[in-house]
């Protein structure tokens, strides 16, 4: 069953699918993030604190809900390739690796675009995410939104909404449920910003990451 609650006199917590999701409710979620609110949210690794990257006021509430150093880069999560675009610029290289390996538990970074706020990342690069994941997709049907992890800087990641909030506290504005993820491991990330792709964290067992180091070693 598909239903939403509220969680004292602000945040509304929403139990859903993740299967199959509630059209609605995720369209309340994106009217959320539209203006400004903050929303958490699963992954097809861990669960996400999300806003508009359009917002610079939303963003900087990320950092404050994390107590993460604003210098810290935030990464972009959107809906699919053909957004790559608005946000990136991509060689023939990247591009050929984006293309096969998102939708997927990867963060890759690119040379960003300046339409993407220095409060998102300060420096040239940005982060990108696509997970395998249907409804952090939908979030971002109107716009990127943020994605990073839900725990307090330097503290663990957990797996379901209850222990994140009693974690990181509850100025969030919504809550998707899916209940435990039974994961806890970030995404990987691997810079392909500059002609020599690295590995930059090792991340969420795939047991793609084979495969997808010979892809990258091709490229060097």
């Amino acid at each position: 069953m598909l239903y939403s609650i509220y969680f004292g006199e602000f945040m509304k917590i929403f139990k859903m699918s993740g299967e199959n999701p509630d059209m609605d409710l995720i369209g309340e979620a994106i009217e959320i993030m539209a203006d400004g609110g903050i929303i958490l949210y699963p992954t097809d690794t861990v669960y996400g604190l999300g806003a508009n990257i359009f917002n610079n006021e939303a963003v900087k509430k990320i950092y404050e809900i994390k107590k993460r150093d604003s210098s810290k880069p935030l990464s972009v999560l959107i809906q699919d390739t053909n957004s790559l675009e608005l946000i990136a610029d991509l060689n023939k290289d990247s591009r050929a690796i984006v293309d096969k390996w998102l939708p997927g538990p990867f963060t890759f970074i690119l040379n960003k675009k300046k339409i993407v706020s220095p409060y998102v990342s300060a420096s040239a690069k940005v982060g990108v995410r696509i997970p395998d994941y249907k409804i952090a997709r939908l979030l971002a049907s109107l716009f990127p939104i943020t994605t990073t992890s839900a725990n307090l800087t330097n503290e663990c990641t957990l797996s379901n909404p209850q222990d994140i909030l009693k974690q990181i506290g509850t100025d969030i504005d919504l809550v998707i449920d899916v209940g435990d993820l039974g994961k806890a491991k970030p995404s990987t990330v691997i810079d392909l910003s500059s002609s020599k792709p690295t590995l930059v964290r090792n991340g969420f067992d795939s047991n793609d990451m084979d495969s997808l180091k010979e892809d990258l070693e091709k490229l060097v």
